[in-house]
């Protein structure tokens, strides 16, 4: 879904909060929440690695756009009366089981160049995300890293309690994501807690406790 689709559904759903409780306790409602923003990711994978789009930007020009369409969007969250929103910067894609099938050699090793896209990414991301909160007065506006703890999960699983990290839970787990993945697979494994990744792009559910844990303990008290 866009970010400008995504945008509409939260306007709809302050239009129809605002009839069930009126003006004055919406504006408390949406301005007392936290907005967590997940962007960019896809946009690198499935966009930026194809040949055509190398051609028309280098990193450091891609990765800009991308950050300036994150802060136009916690702008426009702002507008509409957000002002605790956090967003997260960029896992280490290359590490991530598909980009290790399509970029990772025959030993399917993380993709180096694909972490420097994603860190280059980061370090635009924090400065811009401190000049918002500059900008928008009351804001709250939060750097969450998830780029270091999935990586520590990557490189160590079993210090996590996690046996398998370089691929997913589902089928082969090297390629297959969303609707291709199914529970009926034979290939897909009986215990998905032991995994980091549950298909080739996304961590399970258990992976994503322990991410949730990290950023509620380094990163809640800035919202407040």
């Amino acid at each position: 879904m866009s970010l400008e689709d995504q945008l509409k559904h939260f306007k709809e759903y302050i239009s129809k909060l605002k009839a069930a409780v009126g003006e004055n306790a919406t504006s408390a409602i949406i301005s007392q929440s936290v907005y967590l923003v997940f962007a960019g990711s896809n946009d690198i994978t499935n966009t930026f690695l194809l040949p055509v789009r190398r051609l028309q930007y280098n990193t450091s020009v891609y990765t800009g756009m991308l950050v300036n369409w994150a802060a136009e969007f916690v702008q426009e969250l702002y507008a509409l009366g957000a002002r605790r929103i956090g967003v997260t910067n960029l896992p280490p894609l290359g590490c991530l089981p598909s980009q290790r099938t399509l970029n990772g050699g025959l030993l399917r090793d993380c993709s180096a160049e694909e972490n420097e896209d994603a860190i280059i990414y980061n370090n635009k991301l924090r400065p811009e995300l401190k000049s918002l909160n500059q900008k928008l007065p009351g804001s709250r506006v939060v750097h969450l890293d998830i780029y270091t703890p999935l990586l520590n999960l990557i490189r160590n699983p079993s210090r996590y309690g996690f046996e398998v990290a370089d691929r997913g839970c589902c089928g082969s787990g090297k390629i297959e994501v969303i609707a291709l993945c199914s529970r009926f697979d034979i290939r897909t494994c009986t215990d998905a807690s032991k995994y980091v990744f549950w298909d080739s792009f996304h961590p399970t559910e258990t992976a994503y406790k322990y991410l949730v844990n990290v950023l509620i303990k380094t990163s809640i008290n800035e919202f407040y």
